[in-house]
């Protein structure tokens, strides 16, 4: 909190093409020249949250079309949906279950039949098909339109009520229970047609804000290719929580507009988004579409053939800084989550602390010879009474420092402590928490989180004592090479835990190798650094601090140097990647 911000909230991709439009008026006309024939039809497919009859009264007005299908008309029944999926989702507010729902379960067979038969005899003038599941009616349509949408907007409008579940009349549920049915049910099965449908998308329709964008499919596609040559950003994703801090605020130059900032997602591709610049538009689209489209070259071979399609690094801060402790939690071990959840890997993770007020804390692994009945009476008894927890009787409580890196495989209990800023550097399936106890505090909403002790008290490790823990999980540094103005550093993570990381201590240009697995680091000292490639096989992409950055498996050999205001400075990167090797016993649970 002592320097002018320089982080970029809005950090833009430019792309080599300018085949984009922008506005209604502008979109209509390019639209009609797509269908000139006496007989067209048009598929806007789209992802789940998008507002449906919104667009399509949109559509009808400005290309006057002969006829509309909208999907929403075809879906089964909101009971029936509800009975299809209520096994994956079971009663717990926040967890479910892992699934291969697709979007075509979601229809009556009966009405898609018909609604198909009329697209195949089409012969009238226009017919516009809109909604999720527009390409099942029609298959083959004479353009299709993608109409996409980032996750930070959807759980936006799943918070002011603007929208429900695929197929739901839920408007009005909680947010909570509506983003649970999204993240294990919709928008898997939304992910699942949009890949197969992305090499043959004629146009991109941004519809995150009021003003529409629309952009060429192979413009979209050329962007993504060029994406995975280069490094990139992520756009940030900032929320406030009942322990959320102000640190963000003045290093990342947030408005005054919520409590606190407690969270920031800068490197969750899952949920982050991309700002393509198409010439003078600027177009927003899911990160995980570069995920879905180029998986090879965004994450290695080794990694694609482990994880699939899915991005398995997290990056992102927590901000208690003037605030609270986060809840005491635990994650599941590898096997209870593929046999609860179905999930393939679990997730562990690490706190490498950006910043930290002298006294910040870190509570990690329990104490040496406690009583164990004793502290599972008191977790029982906090959730069930109202008794505070005596935390700091039964856990280690470590002083925490700037610079500081503690390990947290999946079992060990742990929560970061007041006035801390910690970049917590894991593996991806960060909805599985398991809260002990939430200090009695409640959340923003003013009702209790759930805190789920049973689930809990299935995976703490209770041989993470003080001395495990010491010798394990607090400050691993191991000097690993050496150069000219620079030094490297093996931090972590546990060998348990399948994600390698690395600090670069720099006053001159380091060399990297991503060695065939996506690299993703952040500027954790020095106010910034360009990241060259040795061959200008890309153009210098420069960094600021705090900023988390992505480096695809395909680039190979790059090189980070401070830059600007950092020049003969000291400077530093915590870089993340997948481990070729790690033990299977613990974390392949479910290939």
């Amino acid at each position: 909190m002592r320097r002018k911000s320089n982080y970029d909230k809005f950090p833009t991709i430019p792309v080599c093409t300018s085949d984009s439009w922008e506005s209604w008026p502008v979109i209509f006309d390019r639209l009609r020249a797509c269908t000139t024939e006496a007989n067209s039809v048009i598929c806007i497919e789209c992802y789940p949250g998008v507002l449906e009859s919104v667009l399509t009264r949109t559509l009808d007005y400005g290309l006057q079309p002969a006829a509309v299908i909208m999907t929403a008309d075809l879906l089964n029944s909101s009971p029936a949906i509800e009975r299809m999926v209520a096994d994956m989702l079971g009663d717990d507010p926040v967890f479910g279950r892992m699934n291969r729902i697709q979007i075509e379960d979601f229809f009556d067979e009966r009405k898609l039949g018909i609604a198909r038969d009329r697209a195949n005899r089409w012969y009238n003038g226009l017919l516009l098909i809109v909604g999720t599941g527009a390409t099942l009616v029609a298959p083959e349509p004479d353009v299709l339109i993608y109409a996409d949408m980032a996750r930070r907007e959807i759980q936006q409008r799943q918070r002011r009520n603007e929208i429900g579940n695929l197929g739901a009349e839920n408007s009005q549920e909680s947010a909570g229970l509506k983003y649970k049915r999204a993240f294990f049910v919709d928008w898997r099965a939304a992910d699942r047609l949009k890949a197969s449908l992305m090499s043959r998308i004629d146009f991109w329709l941004d519809t995150n804000s009021d003003i529409p964008k629309l952009v060429s499919g192979q413009s979209m596609r050329e962007g993504l290719r060029q994406l995975v040559h280069r490094p990139f950003r992520v756009v940030p994703y900032f929320d406030p929580g009942p322990w959320g801090g102000h640190w963000m605020e003045e290093v990342c130059d947030l408005p005054n507009d919520v409590p606190n900032h407690a969270w920031c997602f800068d490197c969750v591709p899952e949920e982050n988004s991309l700002l393509f610049r198409f010439g003078s538009t600027c177009v927003e689209v899911p990160a995980m579409n570069v995920t879905l489209l180029h998986p090879r070259e965004l994450l290695g071979q080794s990694v694609y053939t482990r994880f699939g399609a899915e991005f398995p690094i997290r990056f992102d801060f927590l901000d208690t800084m003037g605030g609270g402790n986060l809840s005491l939690q635990v994650h599941p071990k590898a096997q209870y989550i593929w046999d609860k959840f179905g999930m393939k890997y679990t997730q562990d993770e690490s706190y490498y602390l950006l910043d930290a007020a002298e006294d910040a804390s870190v509570y990690l692994g329990i104490k040496n010879h406690i009583n164990r009945d004793a502290m599972i009476r008191e977790l029982k008894a906090a959730q069930t009474n109202g008794h505070s927890f005596r935390a700091e009787a039964y856990v280690n409580k470590f002083p925490a420092r700037k610079h500081d890196h503690f390990l947290i495989p999946a079992g060990t209990i742990h929560c970061s402590g007041k006035n801390s800023m910690v970049l917590e550097v894991s593996a991806t399936p960060y909805i599985f928490t398991f809260k002990l106890w939430d200090w009695d505090r409640m959340g923003l909403d003013g009702l209790p989180r759930p805190i789920h002790i049973d689930h809990g008290l299935m995976n703490i490790a209770w041989d993470r004592d003080t001395n495990w823990v010491r010798k394990n999980l607090v400050n691993q540094i191991e000097p690993v090479a050496e150069g000219p103005g620079w030094r490297e550093e093996r931090t972590g993570l546990h060998k348990l835990e399948f994600i390698e990381t690395r600090r670069h201590w720099f006053t001159g240009p380091t060399p990297h190798e991503t060695l065939d697995t996506v690299n993703v680091l952040n500027l954790v000292e020095g106010e910034e650094a360009v990241v060259e490639s040795p061959t200008n096989a890309f153009e210098p992409f420069v960094v600021h601090y705090a900023e988390t950055f992505i480096v695809p498996a395909a680039i190979g050999a790059y090189r980070i140097s401070p830059t600007g205001q950092s020049i003969a400075k000291n400077s530093a990167t915590i870089k993340a990647s997948v481990r070729n090797h790690w033990p299977h016993s613990e974390q392949t649970a479910g290939y």
